[in-house]
């Protein structure tokens, strides 16, 4: 018996509606199928990566150990009672002396477990303490840098200010009643600088003065002085450090000649940028054993440079050493394609006592 036309028209569109319902079924669980697939997927990198973190501190801390280590083996070397640049700690190929230590085999790269770290070790004696440094070497570093001569009294006095603890402020200098008066106000701190961006927020300050004429991430410095000639472009002092690449607020207090700047060195009285090229260029040799080549054994040494006057050796008595009492330490760590930078600071009281003074990762 053959079906009414309406009524088999009527079967073939609900049998249409009902494949689209299906089609719409299976494509929303086709959906939610692999929306729980990814965020499945999500979890377990998730949960690896907790995994690997955990992993990744403990290579940090490692690392610390073994930069520990190096220092200690480092110290213990008779034949190079001095810390410099061409040692293994600090990334050189090390001297003669050090074919007969433990640091002949040092690896720059360990790997560990799933793991590896490789490190970097600097010497914070290569700047002056910030919250030590006489008025002398921060009025000197002012004058270097080109800073106004009516600006370095207030400037100086402000950071002296600005690290003890004293409540009535120096002449031209700041405490509270300055820093409160500002939009947004803030205190004086009073205590030694931990960090040496802090000297942003001290009064006269600014990010110029702070990071100097050498760097490229702002505009050159406008207080430094500039030679006055004929062609389009100002001709830049050679001075062109700025605060951070002079100072450090973590050091034994006095300035390792064997890692210091030249610049830095122009912050001592009496050493001119003639002597403090020299003093840089003769300790650059291979040290031979005599003293006479090579990083200098004690701070006397440096009479050995001709440009030197007995006065600047003099002053370099007062505020050098060859030896650094204080370290950073990066470990850069890696877990497949994981990987995390840990710094910590060292400090080195003889080669048994290297404790941790910080330890922290980016």
């Amino acid at each position: 018996m053959k079906q009414p036309r309406h009524l088999a028209k009527r079967l073939r569109s609900d049998a249409g509606i009902a494949l689209i319902i299906v089609m719409i079924s299976v494509t929303v669980l086709a959906i939610l199928a692999g929306g729980f697939a990814y965020s499945m997927k999500v979890e377990t990198k998730l949960a690896r990566n907790v995994n690997s973190e955990a992993e990744l501190e403990w290579l940090g801390r490692s690392g610390v150990e073994y930069a520990r280590w190096i220092l200690s083996e480092q110290a213990r070397i008779p034949g190079e009672p001095y810390d410099a640049p061409n040692q293994i700690w600090a990334g050189g190929p090390g001297g003669i002396a050090t074919t007969n230590s433990a640091l002949a085999d040092v690896q720059k790269e360990v790997k560990l477990g799933n793991g590896s770290f490789t490190w970097k070790i600097t010497d914070r004696e290569q700047k002056f303490n910030i919250n030590t440094a006489p008025e002398p070497i921060l009025q000197q570093a002012l004058i270097l840098m080109g800073v106004d001569a009516g600006q370095i009294t207030p400037i100086v006095n402000s950071i002296r200010d600005w690290v003890d603890n004293n409540a009535s402020p120096r002449m031209q200098g700041a405490k509270n009643e300055y820093y409160q008066s500002l939009d947004p106000p803030y205190y004086c701190k009073n205590g030694p600088i931990d960090d040496l961006s802090e000297l942003l927020l001290v009064k006269g300050i600014d990010s110029e003065l702070y990071w100097g004429g050498a760097a490229t991430n702002h505009i050159p410095a406008s207080f430094q002085k500039r030679n006055m000639t004929f062609s389009a472009e100002p001709v830049l002092p050679e001075f062109t450090s700025g605060l951070v690449d002079l100072f450090t607020p973590l050091s034994s207090g006095r300035v390792n000649i064997n890692t210091a700047s030249a610049d830095v060195l122009q912050l001592i009285p009496g050493v001119n940028p003639i002597m403090a090229a020299a003093i840089v260029s003769a300790r650059a040799g291979e040290d031979d054993g005599s003293g006479l080549t090579g990083p200098y054994r004690s701070v006397d040494q440096v009479r050995r440079v001709p440009e030197v006057t007995m006065e600047a050796s003099r002053a370099m008595a007062q505020y050098c050493d060859v030896r650094s009492r204080v370290f950073e330490v990066q470990i850069d760590a890696r877990i497949g394609t994981y990987k995390r930078t840990f710094i910590a600071l060292v400090g080195r009281n003889n080669v048994r006592d290297i404790p941790v003074l910080t330890f922290y990762w980016k």
